[in-house]
């Protein structure tokens, strides 16, 4: 068991089997389900390519949710700032919230910086084996920084914003993601196309 995995507080909990079977809904789906998490430094296209995978799926008659890292933020996360205690919870709980639609037959496109190696890693043992898809979404931080939509990197570089990956706290790059992206050199369009052919090479669109 990897360190920081919690275990619930209360003692007098029990598991609840349902009567519908994971196979009886994915069957329902004609996919299977799997969470898909893109990780990446801020403006590196995380957010981009998962909508845009999240649309070509649908557009192909499947069933998909995107977790965006600022949207989560804003309701299930809103009680989370960005210290590296925070940045813990904050991918603990997407974690989960992705295990359980994967559990259940859906796609789960997950978009978060998630700077740290062992919660990511933490993520893909709570999945079931083959549930768990990492995405790196490759693009250098010279490249992120002119990109930079939000002016975030220039207000981390003027001091405005403590705790910022990349410029005031660590990116850890996947050691071994199923699928790394080259945003710097390939379009939103290729790098979802890619990992949509990754979906169906590897059985998740069975329809």
């Amino acid at each position: 068991m990897l360190e920081n995995q919690q275990q619930p507080k209360s003692q007098n909990i029990t598991r609840t089997a349902t009567r519908v079977t994971r196979a009886d809904r994915e069957k329902l789906l004609g996919q299977r389900g799997v969470t898909v998490w893109f990780t990446g430094l801020s403006a590196s296209g995380k957010s981009t390519v998962a909508q845009l995978v999240d649309l070509m799926l649908v557009e192909r008659g499947h069933h998909c949710c995107v977790l965006d890292g600022d949207n989560i933020r804003h309701g299930l996360n809103s009680d989370l700032g960005f210290s590296p205690e925070d940045r813990n919870e904050n991918i603990r709980r997407i974690g989960e919230v992705a295990k359980l639609f994967a559990s259940n037959g859906i796609i789960a496109l997950t978009a978060f910086i998630s700077p740290y190696r062992v919660d990511r890693d933490r993520n893909r043992a709570i999945h079931e084996k083959g549930d768990f898809v990492e995405v790196f979404v490759d693009c250098p931080l010279e490249v992120c920084e002119t990109r930079d939509p939000r002016g975030l990197y220039a207000k981390a570089r003027a001091g405005k914003i403590p705790e910022f990956t990349g410029i005031s706290a660590p990116y850890e790059a996947p050691a071994n993601p199923e699928i790394v992206l080259d945003t710097a050199r390939e379009n939103e369009e290729q790098s979802a196309a890619r990992v949509v052919a990754y979906l169906e090479e590897h059985g998740y669109l069975k329809g």
